[in-house]
């Protein structure tokens, strides 16, 4: 392990170490199985965990929270927020990660409260910060504790930590939830959600590893890493025979391949300025 990296886990094994306990949101993805596994290593028993199920989390996804956590020695709490209850979440505004973020956290502080759990924690880090992200605004006005990011951890090192203590994310790929998949402004539906959740795993299961299937009503329009984009060129036929089954009436693959807040390019800083203003009122 370089120094900086070794000083970058010091400084956030020193940050753990300041609380007596913790509940960390827990999603198995590689960001809050790296800090699961570091937060119990500092706080032991003291370390507890929470996952949310939801239509916007894929089944595989939960299925991998079951596993990595057996491995971690840790066993989840599952809480199960009505996301769907929320107008601000179902109608898709630039802004719903703010009103899904202050849901799902406010009914976590809340068991941390009732088990006299010192701190909530998430795997938020410092490449998150380099996107458009309003769910950080609900979780700083929760008082939520993101250990990874004030000990100045990007993507890059949580991957390379992750292989150093050979951990079972070392390799996985990132994962956002199902509802960043549509552009604002169009309705979130569980059948939608569903639809997107069966295109992706149908995709993984033909070996497709980081991909994202966004979907623009009928149409999908589907993101490969630049390792598998020319892949997905040559298969063009088999993928669009796939996502058709899925229920998408047209298919096209995106010239600019994956990359994260891919619905963000829409907005500019006029827009990002009006809706941070909306969401602090």
């Amino acid at each position: 392990m370089d120094k900086s990296l070794n000083q970058k886990l010091e400084f956030l094994q020193k940050q753990i170490t300041g609380f007596p306990s913790a509940l960390l949101a827990f999603s198995g993805g590689t960001d809050s199985t790296l800090l699961a596994f570091v937060s119990k290593e500092v706080l032991g028993g003291n370390l507890h965990i929470v996952t949310a199920t939801s239509p916007v989390y894929p089944q595989s996804e939960l299925d991998d929270v079951q596993r990595i956590s057996a491995l971690l020695g840790l066993e989840p709490d599952f809480i199960e927020p009505d996301l769907f209850s929320i107008p601000e979440f179902v109608n898709n505004p630039p802004e719903r990660c703010y009103y899904c973020k202050k849901k799902l956290f406010t009914s976590i502080v809340e068991m941390a409260e009732k088990r006299n759990i010192s701190a909530v924690f998430d795997g938020s880090n410092r490449s998150d910060e380099s996107d458009f992200r309003p769910g950080r605004k609900a979780l700083n006005e929760l008082g939520i504790i993101s250990p990874l990011s004030l000990a100045d951890m990007s993507k890059t090192d949580i991957y390379a930590l992750s292989r150093y203590f050979k951990l079972p994310t070392a390799n996985k790929a990132s994962m956002a939830c199902l509802a960043s998949r549509f552009p604002y402004g169009e309705a979130i539906t569980r059948e939608k959600l569903a639809r997107v959740e069966k295109a992706e795993k149908a995709l993984h299961d033909q070996g497709y590893n980081q991909l994202r299937v966004r979907s623009h009503g009928d149409l999908a329009r589907l993101e490969l890493s630049p390792q598998e984009i020319q892949k997905g060129f040559s298969e063009r036929d088999k993928l669009t025979d796939l996502l058709k089954q899925c229920g998408f009436t047209w298919c096209c693959i995106d010239l600019q391949g994956y990359r994260t807040g891919a619905m963000n390019e829409i907005l500019n800083n006029e827009k990002i300025t009006n809706i941070e203003y909306r969401i602090s009122k």
